[in-house]
């Protein structure tokens, strides 16, 4: 990855240097291990902070919004996806944006290698498709393949889908993967067995909001659950308000989330949010062909109307 790195602060300097844009968004070293967090570079001095590996899962659109500078962005697919939507949805202009496009091969899952080593991890390294962790006067090396996010897993749209520049050579995109498998397993419990099963899920929430926090879908200036007049769902843990609050904020992402996982990585308690997104994410391709953030052309089927949409589900 230090390939990657190093392209990216060779275009991010020169774009400072050259005033193409007011500042570049990326990624730096995180104060913790496997937790590279953003940045906003505005100096060419500064461009050296940036880095670029399998640790940048936050996604970077979600800091574009509603801004008026002319911004040079780190994107990889699925932020570049998120991009796409933002332009459609008037939350950002084309021509503020220079994307510097990344192919990306897969975020790693902290969670998963914190499980497979048993010292306190402090030094995380990273070698073509190798992970080699220490600490504690151990060290452990593992395929990067075996912990990787789930949402990366079943990624069939690592490339940018649209860029001003590449950072590294296009990969190869993956094929052959059932990105609904979990989905259908839900889809098949009875009534009684999916009430139970999202009990289960949900019942480690907190409510602290991490998830609508990481999501560049959730830009609302005010949140429904944080309207009081009138007041929709309850402040406390109480299951029911928990349930509505998960379950109104999949509907919002409905037709636009592009499977970033943002939103599982941020949970504290690591509950599965892709579970509910997932699901509409199915929906939305079986019923009317549609990938969220594909094309700047077209627009999300839940925002337009044609007479042969379908109507199976009106009862």
């Amino acid at each position: 990855m230090s390939a990657y790195t190093d392209k990216i602060k060779k275009i991010a300097g020169r774009l400072l240097q050259e005033c193409r844009v007011d500042m570049i968004i990326g990624f730096r070293k995180g104060s913790l291990p496997m937790m590279n967090e953003p940045c906003f570079i505005k100096n060419p001095a500064d461009v050296d902070k940036l880095v670029w590996d399998s640790n940048c899962g936050i996604n970077l659109a979600n800091y574009v919004t509603d801004r008026k500078e002319k911004i040079g962005i780190i994107a990889k697919g699925c932020d570049s996806r998120n991009l796409v939507t933002h332009i459609i949805e008037n939350k950002i202009k084309r021509e503020q944006l220079y994307i510097i496009g990344i192919p990306c091969q897969g975020m790693i899952d902290r969670r998963k290698i914190a499980a497979q080593f048993q010292q306190e991890i402090e030094t995380v390294g990273e070698q073509g498709d190798k992970i080699t962790i220490a600490g504690g006067g151990a060290s452990q090396t593992l395929t990067k393949a075996d912990v990787i996010q789930e949402n990366c897993a079943v990624c069939i749209h690592r490339n940018p889908v649209i860029y001003d520049e590449l950072a590294a050579e296009l990969v190869e995109e993956q094929k052959d993967v059932d990105r609904y498998a979990e989905v259908r397993q839900v889809e098949a419990m009875t009534p009684a067995q999916k009430w139970q099963f999202f009990e289960e899920l949900l019942a480690p929430c907190v409510r602290c909001y991490a998830c609508r926090n990481a999501c560049p879908l959730c830009f609302c200036p005010t949140c429904f659950v944080d309207e009081s007049r009138p007041q929709w769902v309850g402040k406390t843990l109480d299951p029911i308000d928990t349930r509505t609050f998960h379950f109104l904020r999949a509907y919002h992402c409905a037709g636009r989330c592009t499977d970033c996982g943002a939103c599982q990585r941020a949970c504290p308690v690591n509950i599965n949010m892709r579970a509910f997104t997932k699901k509409l994410e199915k929906d939305a391709f079986e019923l009317y062909g549609w990938e969220a953030g594909l094309s700047l052309d077209v627009r999300p089927p839940l925002d337009t109307f044609k007479p042969n949409d379908p109507e199976d589900f009106i009862k």
